[in-house]
């Protein structure tokens, strides 16, 4: 073994067998127990999801917000069918669908994956910039578990994500399995969370770690309409963005008031 790099330690021990062996591979999978994704329940459900996403990738057409919204009903949870403004920008993936749980005003730029292998869910008024990952689903450590050509030992694990309300992750930012995210967290462009952070910070790097906090939104989360936003893109945009990381204006406005913003950068 190389110098400088910590001992080696066992693998993580598995979950005893009769703890879950009366339930099925959905049940296994979300309750975080080992599965088996290649069983006849799952790959349909997969199956199903897929055709959905193509659909939704390749038959809409981007002013068709009512046919969006229809394919998503079907995909996602059905609590999300109670939300207001879910908006997912083309291409989305994602495992199921049935796993995913959004919050209102959710919106997701370009490229956006959420492999919900296990539950993923997120509060009010997210935002996810183009190709933020979310992953739910992992593998055992344990290489041999890990032979796909095994499908008698071969298995796979899931781990919950929750995102609370008003967090906004950056570009190609990547959330990993089990990770809690409390309320006014903001995940910078490329940080790679792997824990548990609370309310009011901003994360960036990888491993992700807390580099500044924040004090509570000035506009009360739930207490105001959706924000749209329209960036026009200029030479300025990196100066832009960094005073939008500083509480912009744009918060600042009376509870309940339904407004709309342009910032034109020449």
């Amino acid at each position: 073994m190389a110098e400088g790099l910590p001992p080696v330690k066992p693998f993580p021990k598995l979950p005893a067998p009769e703890e879950y062996e009366n339930l099925s591979e959905s049940e296994r999978m979300c309750q975080g127990f080992p599965y088996r994704p290649l069983n006849a329940e799952l790959t349909k459900a997969r199956s199903k999801a897929r055709i959905l996403i193509r659909k939704y990738n390749s038959e809409t057409s981007f002013d068709d917000d009512a046919g969006r919204r229809k394919i998503l009903d079907e995909l996602l949870h059905p609590s999300c069918k109670d939300k207001k403004n879910i908006f997912i920008e083309p291409t989305f993936r994602c495992d199921y669908g049935e796993y995913i749980k959004l919050g209102n005003n959710f919106y997701a730029n370009f490229d956006c994956v959420l492999l919900d292998s296990g539950w993923i869910e997120f509060g009010n008024d997210c935002m996810l910039a183009p190709g933020v990952h979310v992953y739910a689903a992992t593998h055992p450590l344990d290489g041999g578990y890990r032979q796909l050509n095994d499908t008698g030992n071969y298995f796979e694990l899931s781990g919950p994500v929750k995102i609370g309300n008003n967090c906004w992750l950056g570009g190609g930012a990547i959330i990993c399995p089990g990770v809690t995210l409390g309320n006014n967290v903001i995940v910078g462009a490329g940080a790679v969370v792997t824990k548990p952070f609370p309310d009011n910070v901003v994360l960036g790097g990888n491993p992700a770690k807390v580099i500044r906090h924040m004090p509570e939104p000035t506009v009360p989360v739930g207490k105001r309409s959706l924000c749209i936003l329209i960036v026009k893109m200029g030479s300025n945009f990196a100066g832009i963005f960094g005073t939008l990381l500083q509480v912009p204006p744009f918060y600042k406005t009376t509870q309940n008031e339904a407004y709309k913003v342009e910032i034109s950068i020449r």
